[in-house]
């Protein structure tokens, strides 16, 4: 049977999908390609395009392919943008998480649905933060994360419908959007610099985070379907150690030979401070300890964003509220009514 990845040209769907395709399993990718790319889709897997905001084309999917196990990772990720496009973020990233699990629960073939969540459930809790840290998301991308979180909890208890939650953080790595300028700070950084511009960081950049390379986590991912004691869990996953934001840009810059980076404070914008996890659980129960260093990690980033080149910022033309968003993102946008 196969298994359905959503957001499978995305940065960490395309890489869960070769795990799963390395496996043995037949994988169907849905993808809008509204943050991803049709080359990013692993070769040997089924792509859709498509949308999980479209109800009637999630339900025509699973009439058509009887899947065993969901791999819901599509979504729009940007935190700090999410204050000022509520009906978009909740839009994506709630309805659309709900039109494919009422889908899922119609199927009556999935053995286990697995969601992406995201660290920011958690808010501005006291760091390392654990599975067992009450969260109390800070903005709506956070807040539309957990909320599916609860939903699939009240699925299983309804439905019998196991499910497997990961809250990933700071993730990065080869096939990552460069042209997002709202959010993957490295992406973002590494793209500045190779087109000769300053890197940007907002604040005085002491604000902290742990950066976690993709090989550290799309495995786990990919594999948790394995993994018994998995079912029903949620699990923290990403590195241990944290950076500041302006120790990173020193790092990127080295990682691309950049001796002395030219680097711009903005005035700060509103964030969690400091925001890294504890992972006692994921290697408990995966045996998962972390293998790729920072240093070498932003290395082979490097090495592919070289070879990707310069991308063009894709920015928003308009957001639903302009008040207090940040210069840098407003400029050119309007709002929506």
């Amino acid at each position: 049977m196969p298994v359905l990845v959503t957001g499978g040209a995305g940065f960490i769907g395309a890489h869960v999908a070769r795990h799963l395709l390395a496996a043995g399993h037949d994988v169907v990718v849905l993808d809008d390609l509204s943050g991803g790319y049709e080359a990013n889709v692993a070769d040997g897997a089924t792509f859709v395009a498509g949308s999980v905001v479209d109800p009637e084309l999630v339900d025509e999917l699973f009439r058509a392919h009887e899947f065993s196990h969901v791999f819901h990772l599509a979504a729009y990720a940007a935190e700090g943008l999410s204050h000022f496009i509520r009906r978009f973020n909740y839009a994506n990233n709630v309805l659309g998480s709900v039109n494919v699990l009422n889908a899922a629960l119609r199927a009556e073939t999935v053995e286990r649905f697995v969601f992406s969540s995201s660290i920011a459930v958690y808010g501005a809790a006291q760091t390392p933060m654990s599975e067992e840290t009450v969260p109390e998301p800070e903005d709506p991308y956070g807040i539309g994360k957990y909320a599916v979180e609860l939903d699939l909890r009240a699925a299983q208890r309804m439905f019998g419908l196991d499910y497997t939650i990961f809250r990933p953080h700071n993730v990065y790595g080869e096939l990552q959007n460069l042209a997002d300028p709202y959010r993957n700070v490295i992406g973002i950084f590494l793209n500045q610099l190779l087109s000769g511009r300053p890197m940007t960081i907002f604040g005085d950049g002491l604000q902290t985070r742990a950066f976690t390379h993709i090989d550290d986590v799309a495995p786990v991912i990919a594999h948790s379907i394995d993994v018994p004691a998995a079912a029903n869990e949620v699990f923290n996953v990403g590195a241990d150690t944290p950076y500041t934001v302006l120790d990173l840009a020193h790092a990127v810059a080295r990682a691309l030979d950049v001796a002395e980076p030219e680097i711009e404070f903005l005035p700060a914008r509103e964030e969690v401070v400091h925001a890294f996890s504890d992972h006692e659980k994921l290697h408990r129960v995966f045996g998962q300890e972390r293998a790729v260093s920072l240093e070498d990690g932003l290395r082979r980033m490097a090495e592919w964003a070289r070879e990707a080149g310069v991308h063009e910022a894709v920015r928003f033309e308009s957001v639903e509220v302009l008040r207090n968003l940040p210069p840098s993102w407003a400029a050119g946008l309007t709002q929506t009514a």
